[in-house]
């Protein structure tokens, strides 16, 4: 009898607990609230975090406090839909590309933390991409992938690039040359019920802004007509549209233009370069921190053990560009947006996309007040055909010089039908250099569509797959699809001095 009376008032003291929970929870401030949710998340506790926002959003908080609470609430479903394999659905999609793998083998892989997991309300799941990842990571392992790709013809074809371009530049007396012009359809379609039937479906397709090597923006045709498009000069440029929806049936918005491209090559002399003396404002804008590139007291240390006591900024930031090269892995990575510093992750982890290797270099650039930029896409270089970021650095006296930190990593790491000699082509080309097969509709990140968004970006950082929203709802990655077709044409006849 005692034991039970017992048990009883135990049970009485943890109902007490949680009927007491909205009251303690409601006592939160708003950022308190937001803290003890971020803690949770990564506990891995997202029930109790998505309690204690919803919380939050009960209480009196003002409009800001209110879109960063529910853009929270977002951000957890979107993990979610980055990390879907369970232990089991890993091992499976793992036997279909790893010959000879045995159970036992993968408990191994997965005790050394070789696939990116979070554990989820008690259950842990491995990330979309882990299969990939492998052998990105670890690419001893390539002589046992199945049906793996072969890229002799690519690799081959870029270094062939390469050289067309740098003879060019050198013959000419110019960085521009060889300029491509491209005919480019881009298709996003949002799903059947994407949005109720009769609302607006908001629409921005990204496309090529004006730079001294991409020029000639021609609209050959859209569907449905385009109701604004963003200046030439825009950091996010973009075309709008507007759709009603239609019950039962896909949205689908078509954007057909033309547009020239040339390739690039400088010849850095680091004897000309002289450091930025920051009264430019528009390129000391650069030199900031900001959302994702942010000096943590882990980036000034690797800046000066990789940078030691260089002093110039072309060989400094030669010096960066070849140490990501050399120590960053590729990997498909998760939603920009679920990243808290798309820089440090890439440094924190040792490996990243093309996106988070080019935040980790503007980091360490501007951190050592080198300007740097974003610059985002595509690259549409046959066989490849994907989205893509890269960045520019500035370096007085030649301006603004591109720099793909994703081309060296490649080279330096994922080109073995190249020769030694032959990969140190293409990854010396890629600093200063750039191929024709771009399409670059950003030169900064993180900024704001025109006209504005009313709803939560999908990806917040880039912009290069389209956004759509209908009202003050946004429509989210698993809900439409793109696709991008383009074909080179002969270039135009161009003026005397053009570029």
């Amino acid at each position: 009898m005692i034991l039970s009376i017992r048990k009883l008032y135990l049970a009485a003291l943890a109902l007490i607990a949680i009927c007491a929970l909205p009251s303690v929870l409601s006592a939160q401030t708003p950022e308190s609230s937001l803290n003890l949710a971020a803690h949770m998340e990564l506990s891995g506790k997202f029930v109790e975090a998505s309690n204690v926002l919803n919380g939050a959003l009960a209480e009196n908080s003002s409009a800001d406090q209110r879109k960063q609470i529910e853009f929270e609430l977002d951000r957890l479903n979107r993990i979610r839909l980055d990390y879907t394999f369970t232990r089991e659905k890993l091992f499976d999609a793992l036997k279909q590309s790893v010959r000879g793998l045995t159970m036992t083998e993968f408990e191994q892989w997965v005790n050394e933390g070789r696939f990116d997991s979070r554990t989820i309300d008690g259950r842990q799941y491995f990330m979309n991409s882990s299969v990939s990842n492998l052998y990105f990571r670890y690419p001893e392992l390539n002589p046992r992938r199945i049906g793996g790709p072969d890229y002799t013809t690519l690799d081959n074809a870029i270094l062939a690039s390469c050289r067309a371009i740098r003879q060019a530049a050198r013959q000419q007396g110019t960085p521009y040359v060889l300029p491509k012009r491209f005919n480019m359809t881009m298709t996003v379609t949002a799903d059947a019920d994407a949005a109720p039937a009769g609302q607006t479906i908001r629409a921005w397709l990204p496309i090529p802004r004006a730079y001294p090597y991409q020029k000639d923006f021609e609209l050959i045709k859209s569907t449905p007509p385009v109701k604004e498009i963003a200046p030439a000069d825009s950091s996010i440029r973009s075309a709008y549209f507007e759709a009603a929806a239609q019950a039962g049936r896909p949205t689908v918005f078509t954007l057909n233009y033309l547009y020239t491209r040339y390739g690039v090559s400088f010849t850095i002399d680091p004897r000309r370069v002289t450091p930025f003396d920051g009264k430019d404002p528009a390129i000391a804008r650069f030199t900031r921190e900001e959302p994702n590139v942010v000096f943590t007291p882990q980036m000034r240390a690797l800046s000066k053990e990789i940078g030691g006591g260089e002093r110039n900024p072309a060989l400094l930031a030669r010096k960066f560009y070849d140490w990501i090269g050399a120590h960053v892995h590729y990997s498909f990575a998760i939603e920009y947006s679920t990243i808290r510093n798309v820089g440090d992750y890439c440094r924190s982890h040792g490996y990243g996309d093309c996106g988070q290797e080019a935040m980790f270099f503007i980091t360490l650039c501007r951190l050592n007040g080198i300007p740097a930029r974003w610059q985002s896409g595509w690259h549409t270089f046959p066989g490849i055909m994907d989205i893509h970021d890269w960045s520019e650095i500035y370096l007085a006296p030649y301006g603004w010089v591109p720099v793909d930190p994703y081309m060296c990593v490649m080279a330096t790491q994922y080109a073995p039908v190249l020769s030694p000699q032959e990969r140190d082509e293409v990854r010396d080309f890629y600093f200063g250099g750039l191929d024709q097969y771009r399409m670059a509709a950003n030169d900064d990140h993180s900024q704001l569509l025109s006209p504005r968004k009313n709803s939560f970006r999908s990806d917040n950082v880039d912009f290069q797959r389209a956004e759509l929203e209908w009202d003050d709802h946004n429509i989210y990655f698993n809900h439409f699809s793109y696709h991008m077709d383009v074909k080179a044409l002969p270039a135009r006849v161009l003026a005397a001095g053009q570029p």
